[in-house]
């Protein structure tokens, strides 16, 4: 059987990244320590409870599974927090993600699948952002990133490492029918907040800034279903073991949505109106951010299939609403 170690793998993407990998032809070892992931998310494989920053742990899992690859995607990734506690961002992110590449070391596996982010370019001088743009983050959470991303660089040469980093835009969707979906204990993601407006279950949504220099006034995004997140995973794990060194690639759609969008395409689904609250604009949010896919395209052979926005809402809608006020662990378990 063809392992493949998935740390944060009962997390929201490393979950849908799991039941992709199942279903081509892998065993996928969930790593999480539960913080935020959920035992219910874990439906295609083993889940190992532990920390990444725990190297006994982490070898001793290596030893018993001896995976082919390691797909990372345990970190910590609120930008607010980690204005407030980088302490913690660095200890974890870089440090835990560093324990992890000596373990690797130690057990002789080369092949690295990295979850990185967009928030590695900053503000960006233009769109769409290609790799080759100044990676200059202006947050803790997009620094700790590109911390690792210039450590797999070195291991690449140092050790022969192979590793690729896949530099998210903006994660949305569920896999629905396969009972997983967008759970965070601290929800900060402007679809699932809109979903949950408009199903009564917080109050109105918050949209900071409508003078932002768009056909709108409210700024935009790239958002990309998880379920073509989990797809380009598998394909870097096929392309890592065929060639070392590091590669990067982005993950994004190139079409950006605006929030009036993305509160209309809700509106639309659930036929009522979504309540809002209008504010000022929050400081760093860039009028636009979107990506240039092309070089995922030509080396990974990918492309976003199921990243259309009507796709994106009605499957975050079939999730949430599945939920029917689900509070507990137990209960979401139970609710999918």
């Amino acid at each position: 059987m063809r392992h493949v170690l998935v740390t944060g793998g009962a997390g929201y993407v490393g979950s849908h990244a799991c039941r992709a990998l199942a279903k081509a032809g892998y065993l996928p070892v969930a790593l999480d320590n539960l913080s935020t992931g959920h035992r219910w998310a874990v439906r295609w494989g083993p889940l190992e409870i532990g920390d990444v920053a725990d190297h006994k742990t982490v070898s001793a899992v290596m030893a018993k599974y001896r995976p082919l690859a390691v797909m990372h995607f345990a970190a910590l990734s609120l930008v607010g927090e980690s204005a407030s506690q980088p302490g913690r961002y660095y200890d974890n992110n870089v440090s835990g993600t560093l324990t992890l590449l000596q373990a690797m070391r130690s057990a002789g596996i080369e092949r690295f699948i990295f979850s990185s982010t967009c928030a590695t370019y900053g503000q960006p001088d233009s769109c769409p952002i290609a790799e080759t743009a100044r990676q200059q983050p202006i947050n803790t959470y997009g620094r700790s990133k590109l911390m690792v991303e210039t450590i797999l660089r070195d291991f690449a040469t140092a050790y022969g490492l192979h590793a690729i980093a896949l530099r998210y835009f903006n994660a949305a969707g569920a896999a629905a029918n396969d009972g997983i979906g967008e759970a965070h204990p601290c929800e900060t993601h402007l679809i699932p907040l809109v979903i949950e407006a408009a199903l009564g279950r917080r109050g109105p949504v918050q949209i900071f800034g409508t003078d932002y220099a768009t056909p709108d006034g409210t700024c935009q995004r790239d958002y990309i279903h998880v379920n073509d997140l989990a797809d380009a995973h598998v394909r870097a794990l096929e392309l890592s073991a065929q060639q070392s060194g590091f590669q990067a690639f982005n993950l994004g759609t190139g079409r950006p949505y605006s929030v009036r969008e993305i509160v209309a395409a809700v509106e639309a689904r659930a036929g009522r109106a979504v309540p809002q609250q209008l504010g000022p604009r929050r400081p760093g949010d860039p009028d636009a951010l979107f990506a240039d896919p092309a070089r995922a395209r030509a080396a990974l052979g990918w492309q976003a299939r199921e990243s259309d926005l009507d796709n994106i809402i009605g499957s975050a809608w079939a999730w949430h609403a599945s939920l029917a006020g689900a509070v507990s662990e137990r209960e979401v378990r139970l609710a999918v």
